[in-house]
């Protein structure tokens, strides 16, 4: 077998927890649960509601949520082995992330190179925070994605490569239909089940450290 390409979510699944749901929790106007729940039950695009539920907030506030989210978010037990386990492996890492630059990059400095991480961009220059989408859909995908998975894994695929995907939510899902094998937890787990997607659930980084050491095995 070829080595994998590793495509791995950052929020809920790099971190414990949702960061943005943090945000909005800490920072927003209720407004943005109704987004939220449009964007949950697919009325409105992930790029026109991540897009609406951040311009509720106030540019002037950027150091205090970035702060915020410093101190309250958790990478997952296991992820700088895992991180160390690839290297060493000389396995393709990606991180491919629905969350914006100002939080996922100081979250990830120290542990993953800049040119490894895909995620949405944001611009503090205007009276309300505006994200930026530097990855947005191929044209193969019409989805809105905001950061497009599947696009992204069509841009950084190569000839006959095993497609891993890690990930945790409905954001995950399309790459997920792409992959080889899946690995899940929550709500992509639930999917991946209901729709016979190869899979292996996890809980920390180290089930996904001894998944690749099993493969390896048997390839």
């Amino acid at each position: 077998m070829t080595k994998p390409i590793i495509f791995c979510d950052f929020d809920g699944t790099i971190t414990d927890n949702d960061n943005i749901i943090a945000i909005m929790k800490r920072f927003a106007p209720p407004e943005w649960e109704m987004l939220k729940d449009d964007i949950l039950s697919q009325r409105i695009s992930v790029q026109e509601g991540v897009g609406a539920m951040f311009s509720l907030l106030p540019s002037g506030w950027k150091e205090e949520i970035v702060d915020f989210i410093l101190q309250n978010a958790r990478i997952r037990d296991g992820f700088r082995e895992f991180v160390a386990f690839t290297k060493e492996r000389d396995i393709s890492l990606y991180v491919i992330s629905g969350g914006i630059d100002f939080f996922v990059y100081p979250l990830l400095e120290g542990l993953i190179e800049k040119e490894r991480i895909f995620c949405n961009g944001s611009d503090f220059s205007g009276e309300t925070i505006r994200i930026t989408w530097p990855h947005s859909c191929d044209e193969q995908c019409q989805n809105g994605c905001g950061c497009c998975k599947p696009s992204l894994l069509r841009k950084l695929t190569k000839p006959d490569a095993f497609h891993i995907v890690i990930g945790d939510s409905i954001t995950d899902l399309a790459v997920a239909k792409l992959a080889d094998h899946v690995i899940a937890r929550d709500f992509l787990l639930q999917k991946c089940q209901e729709l016979d997607i190869p899979h292996t659930p996890f809980t920390t980084f180290f089930d996904v450290i001894h998944f690749l050491e099993t493969m390896e095995v048997r390839s």
